[in-house]
């Protein structure tokens, strides 16, 4: 299986209708490709990750690169895995306001590095700690 942690910034605004419409599409044809994930929106940036069989998955990024909804697609993690870290979710999903705060521990670092325009490689600590948080919850 592969996993793949991306960062994508919209073109449009989402209102919460729209975020409602986008998440249970994603959940149809996550559950259709066997693939699962979770998917942040905050302040106009994506932050997703999807994993499950390589093909399924491979197919699935290059219709998202493809979307017009998305730009500065970046892949900030990819990685072969043993088993899944979101297997109850087909996309778990959680938007989040920076006014609000950071609810989970290294989101905020996250989105600055998005922002920022940061190596990825720089991101993946804080990366790996949300992607911690977000398992806890899905289990």
């Amino acid at each position: 299986m592969l996993s793949i942690v991306y960062s994508s910034k919209a073109t449009e605004a989402f209102e919460e209708a729209h975020l409602v419409d986008v998440l249970l599409r994603s959940r149809r044809n996550n559950r259709r490709l066997a693939l699962s994930g979770m998917l942040i929106y905050r302040d106009g940036y994506f932050l997703q990750a999807i994993e499950g069989p390589e093909a399924e998955l491979r197919e699935r990024m290059t219709r998202i690169a493809a979307d017009p909804r998305h730009s500065d697609i970046a892949v900030l993690l990819e990685e072969t895995i043993d088993e899944r870290m979101f297997p109850a979710w087909t996309m778990g999903f959680q938007e989040t306001d920076a006014q609000a705060g950071d609810p989970a521990p290294g989101l905020q670092a996250v989105f600055d590095d998005i922002a920022a325009g940061r190596d990825p490689v720089e991101t993946v600590p804080s990366l790996r700690e949300v992607i911690r948080r977000f398992q806890s919850d899905s289990r």
